[in-house]
């Protein structure tokens, strides 16, 4: 049975990839760092329904929580076959008002956090000539938002790491792509103008974390087997 790692996958669109992860038969391997009391709700609903799945603490911005991670995950089922990095944090801020512990917060949740959790699996991966890794952006990181600035150059980041780590890692039959979602119905948009929202969608309205989870899966089946390197958007048609 394959594996799959959802890094912030107890909440939001992490909750909806992990929820049709194991709907479609994988073993799911769901991290969190916070969020401990989702985490195990979430498992133990899964596991009541019939499907595989556990649950992992570690900090993705450390590498030595997240190198644990992935060895628990080769230990306990040997094997690593998608990676989901999905963590990460928001930040609404003027830039005259953010400060510079901010900016490493961000940088080192959205950006670190995916460089480590790409270097802890890649090894166990290049060896087997085989993985899969879908890292989550924003349509931020493609359009920039205002007060937004610092999120999105994270953001921005992840899809141009996505593009040079899918060219490195290629040629050892790894796959490496980029969802970039529009605005999704989760706890991180909570308290924002949902009318004005909707109206910078094509289809007027905001998304849901199955949205994205169909996307993701999708990228992490066969079906998908000659796509790499690619940044898709999922956002109702952004204006």
């Amino acid at each position: 049975m394959k594996t799959m790692i959802i890094t912030g996958g107890a909440r939001g669109i992490g909750e909806g990839i992990s929820r049709e992860a194991a709907k479609q038969g994988y073993t799911v391997i769901i991290n969190y760092n916070k969020s401990q009391k989702a985490a195990e709700s979430l498992t133990e609903e899964l596991k009541l329904g019939g499907f595989n799945a556990f649950n992992y603490k570690a900090d993705v911005s450390d590498f030595n929580e997240v190198r644990g991670l992935a060895e628990f995950v080769i230990k306990k089922f040997g094997r690593i076959d998608v990676l989901i990095n999905n963590a990460g944090i928001a930040l609404r801020k003027l830039i005259t008002e953010t400060t510079t512990e901010e900016f490493d917060y961000i940088f080192n949740t959205n950006v670190k956090g995916v460089f480590n959790c790409c270097k802890a699996v890649l090894s166990h991966m290049i060896d087997k000539k085989r993985g899969n890794i879908i890292n989550i952006s924003s349509i931020f990181g493609i359009n920039g938002a205002s007060c937004e600035s610092v999120y999105s150059a994270s953001k921005g980041a992840v899809i141009a790491f996505t593009k040079a780590l899918a060219k490195e890692v290629g040629p050892s039959g790894i796959r490496v792509n980029c969802i970039a979602p529009g605005v999704i119905d989760t706890d991180m948009n909570k308290g924002l103008d949902v009318n004005m929202l909707k109206e910078m969608c094509c289809l007027n309205k905001i998304g849901a974390a199955g949205d994205i989870a169909k996307l993701a899966l999708f990228l992490a089946g066969d079906d998908s087997q000659f796509i790499t390197g690619q940044v898709i958007s999922c956002d109702g048609g952004v204006n």
